[in-house]
């Protein structure tokens, strides 16, 4: 007579306990996965339109909106030793509401900010000056980053200067 007992069936080499086998079991997780990243990459870009429109609805509701004509400039090829570099970077409110810019964030301490505090109207325009400092970086590429926060609609937005320092040796 057998001996019936109540384990559960032990996996013996080769084979899985499973019915269907380790390959099925294999591609049904990796379906699992691919439909929840799928899933979450169409909830992003849900999320991100929305915010979107958001945004362009807050310009008709109302609100202060910070609009640079220009976010990047291109120093090119400067010598690092040649003196600071200066870009000023004009916007204007094209709002309902004032925007004042609360504070800016340079990624490094090579970099200047300078902003008037006072209340740019609707309509009216400002200027952000920003210094870049060659001579206390080493040469080479940079690329430097300066986060504006304001009470406009998206609350900060971002400048970015770059170019190549050299070191020009003396003959």
């Amino acid at each position: 007579m057998r001996n019936v007992s109540s384990r559960p069936p032990v996996a013996v080499y080769g084979r899985t306990p499973f019915p269907f086998g380790g390959k099925a079991l294999f591609l049904l997780t990796l379906c699992l996965f691919l439909s929840t990243g799928a899933a979450a990459q169409r909830r992003a870009a849900r999320i991100k339109a929305d915010s979107i429109a958001a945004t362009y609805a807050g310009r008709v509701q109302g609100g202060a909106h910070l609009h640079f004509y220009e976010t990047t400039h291109d120093f090119g090829d400067i010598p690092r030793k040649g003196g600071n570099l200066v870009r000023e970077f004009e916007f204007v409110n094209d709002g309902t509401e004032p925007l004042v810019l609360l504070r800016v964030l340079t990624s490094c301490t090579c970099t200047k900010a300078s902003f008037s505090k006072r209340p740019v109207a609707p309509g009216e325009r400002g200027v952000v000056k920003v210094i870049y400092e060659p001579h206390k970086k080493e040469p080479g590429a940079f690329s430097k980053v300066i986060q504006i926060f304001s009470t406009s609609i998206e609350g900060r937005n971002v400048l970015t200067v770059r170019g190549n320092s050299i070191d020009v040796k003396k003959l």
